[in-house]
């Protein structure tokens, strides 16, 4: 190949590629002023020639833009068809960012494609229901024990076994006291002298009872020694309450001292729940309020008490605090050691504020719920909340009674407020500038 062959070949190439590059540039320019004459376009405008900064016929408001309020970021100059969604796009109109810069105004048609349901603020009372979980166990203040008054010799003894039940009154044991024959018949003696001159020896009979008494005899154990004028060596032990034997130290033939606990007896006509209750919950609960109880062992059955104390002790393992229920019990069927669920019913709160509680956005470090404004109009405010029960949550501050919140759509609305403050802040508020379809959050 000569040399003038190879120049004219590399002259061709160089203008191919020339012409490539002119051709490449020229497509790019022209694709690009396509997409976004498109876009801004979007869908030809429907009926009237209206345009940003114009006046709304309709309601008399200086429109700034248009939108969509699914794809709230892009903002259009004139009415027309979404691009993004199968819907008009929306009117901003100008006293809507002159407001609250973090409201919205969207249209009673997009409020129903949104699905948005708004609820009124209320006035009423709330009760936090805390359902928890505890075990049985004897009423402590229902307890008597049964002591030997004088040292002696238990002679025989009518009850066996711990756990045997007894009634009021019911005969225990029977113990023979050395110590009261010589006090008692000292008694008689003085008594027999005191009959010939009861003036002179008054203070003789009067001496020798209250040696009996010394002796651990009870009022009536010494009528009964004025009235039969007999020695009553043994002394028969009866129970004060009814219940069962919690505590039995007693054997036939043993020797008492005075003093020592022979039986220890237990109520049962309360029965007392130790309840689990989680510490978020205690400040809730107070000694008084009404409870009720079921075990597993009386399906169907509701044992109704009242919440006798609040134990300063939690838990560390747990982080529960226990709640003392004290339950009437009048047939016995409660018995220590039965498993109970426990639902207590705090006291309400009377006069605070409600909402219902899917109205409550929780953002993690704020709670912040829509209110309705009228004319479309929604602006999001940060509320203080309380107790939470039943679908309705109390509002402590933030609101007041007669304002609206709303309660479905709630999200996709603060959503577009959130943008809305966001585009303020950053200095958009040109009524009059052209359509800005690429900008962003």
């Amino acid at each position: 190949m000569n040399a003038r062959m190879i120049v004219t070949l590399a002259g061709a190439a160089a203008l191919a590629a020339v012409v490539g590059y002119v051709s490449y540039r020229t497509g790019l320019e022209h694709a690009k002023n396509g997409v976004a004459a498109a876009t801004v376009a979007a869908v030809p405008a429907g009926p009237g020639s209206l345009k940003s900064g114009d006046i709304d016929p309709s309601n008399g408001k200086k429109i700034l833009y248009w939108h969509d309020p699914m794809v709230p970021g892009p903002r259009f100059d004139k009415p027309g068809k979404s691009p993004f969604m199968d819907m008009e796009l929306v009117p901003f109109y100008a006293d809507s960012a002159e407001a609250d810069g973090a409201s919205v105004s969207i249209s009673p048609r997009v409020q129903q494609n949104l699905g948005v349901r708004t609820a009124e603020v209320e006035q009423g009372s709330i009760s936090l229901g805390v359902e928890t979980v505890g075990s049985a166990a004897y009423n402590e203040r229902d307890a008597a024990v049964v002591q030997a008054r004088s040292n002696g010799f238990l002679e025989r003894l009518y009850v066996r076994a711990p756990l045997d039940p007894v009634r009021r009154g019911q005969p225990l044991a029977e113990v023979y006291v050395p110590d009261w024959v010589a006090a008692q018949e000292e008694f008689l003696s003085a008594r027999r002298i005191a009959q010939s001159d009861p003036n002179a020896f008054a203070g003789l009979v009067e001496a020798a009872r209250q040696r009996m008494r010394l002796a651990g005899m009870t009022e009536e154990q010494i009528r009964q020694v004025e009235s039969t004028a007999a020695v009553h060596a043994r002394a028969t032990l009866t129970a004060p309450i009814g219940g069962v034997i919690a505590e039995l130290a007693a054997r036939e033939g043993m020797t008492v001292m005075a003093g020592a606990t022979l039986f220890r007896i237990n109520g049962l006509s309360t029965i007392w729940i130790n309840a689990d209750v989680p510490e978020r919950f205690a400040a809730q609960l107070r000694p008084g309020n009404a409870v009720e109880a079921r075990v597993a062992a009386l399906p169907g059955s509701v044992f109704k008490g009242r919440i006798s104390a609040i134990l300063p002790e939690v838990n560390p393992a747990t982080r529960t605090i226990k709640a003392r229920v004290e339950l009437a019990n009048p047939n016995g069927q409660l018995v220590p050691g039965m498993f109970a669920s426990v639902n207590f019913s705090p006291a309400a709160r009377r006069d605070v504020l409600l909402v219902p509680t899917e109205a409550v956005i929780q953002t993690g470090k704020r709670s912040v719920v829509l209110v309705a404004q009228g004319d479309g109009r929604f602006a999001p405010v940060d509320v203080d909340v309380g107790l939470d029960s039943n679908g309705r949550t109390e509002i402590r501050s933030g609101l007041h009674a007669g304002q609206k919140v709303v309660v479905s759509g709630q999200f996709l609305i603060d959503s577009e407020a959130n943008l809305r403050a966001s585009i303020n802040r950053m200095g958009a508020s040109d009524a009059a500038a052209p359509a800005n379809v690429g900008e962003k959050k």
